[in-house]
């Protein structure tokens, strides 16, 4: 029996993220070729440093908020050999990469509109521009998949009351945009049906990423399974939307958070 990927060519944005570097090493194990891209920095040399030996990974910078950018990426990255068949819309700003670049969390009142659209910029915008140059230069010429991955907050309000005292919130422009970005799943899985390609979305729960044992607890006391997720068990659940076994889903948001999506 073979590898869950074989066959899968996987190209993924925001790739060396707590969950993006978790899906990387995953699919290689799993048979799929990887190709990797995210922002110059720590992460990015990361993702290199463990992969770059392996003849099925390639790595290249990108910033989905950047037009110019995303125009040529899949051009780029098929002229150096690829051929990505299954596409991961995982970039997004988060409160944990906030708290990591030093950023304030400000009142919802004091929110700036240029915080708001910068956010709405990479998370939606992103995805919407991805999933633009699919259409161009991918889709109808051979059968792919885009995944576009949400949040717990896509359709369920944030439980304010669990980020007091701590080092991030939530904040507003994340949930707006996770809720659009389903938004956009469902629309393009009826624009591509009839062009052999398939859309849906992911919404991962509380991912345990170096949190506090209180915020833990106070997470945990909101989700059926009273714990937050492994990057891993997000990593399962991605693994069968990006292979064939996934073939005959479209326009569907799975939830993998542990329950909370359903008291």
């Amino acid at each position: 029996m073979g590898n869950q990927l074989d066959g899968r060519t996987v190209f993924i944005t925001g790739s060396g993220g707590v969950l993006g570097s978790t899906y990387v090493r995953r699919m290689l194990d799993q048979g799929a070729k990887v190709v990797a891209t995210d922002l110059e920095g720590a992460r990015a040399d990361a993702l290199v440093e463990a992969h770059g030996n392996n003849t099925n990974f390639g790595f290249y910078h990108l910033d989905v908020g950047d037009e110019e950018a995303v125009s040529g990426i899949f051009r780029k990255v098929m002229s150096d050999g690829w051929k990505p068949n299954v596409v991961l819309n995982n970039a997004a700003i988060t409160g944990e990469m906030l708290m990591g670049a030093g950023k304030p969390f400000p009142d919802f009142a004091d929110t700036s509109v240029d915080d708001f659209e910068r956010t709405m910029r990479t998370n939606l915008t992103g995805a919407f521009m991805i999933a633009r140059q699919m259409d161009r230069d991918i889709i109808g010429k051979y059968p792919a998949s885009l995944i576009n991955v949400a949040s717990m907050y896509a359709l369920n309000g944030a439980h304010h009351p669990i980020y007091d005292g701590m080092p991030f919130k939530n904040f507003s422009a994340y949930g707006v945009s996770k809720a659009g970005i389903h938004g956009l799943t469902v629309w393009l899985a009826g624009y591509w049906a009839q062009r052999d390609a398939t859309v849906n979305t992911i919404s991962p729960g509380a991912v345990f990423n170096g949190h506090s044992e209180e915020f833990q607890r106070r997470v945990g006391e909101l989700i059926m399974q009273n714990r937050m997720a492994q990057p891993d068990e997000i990593a399962d659940v991605m693994l069968f939307l990006a292979s064939e076994q996934a073939g005959h889903m479209t326009g569907q948001m799975v939830n993998v958070d542990g329950g909370f999506s359903a008291w």
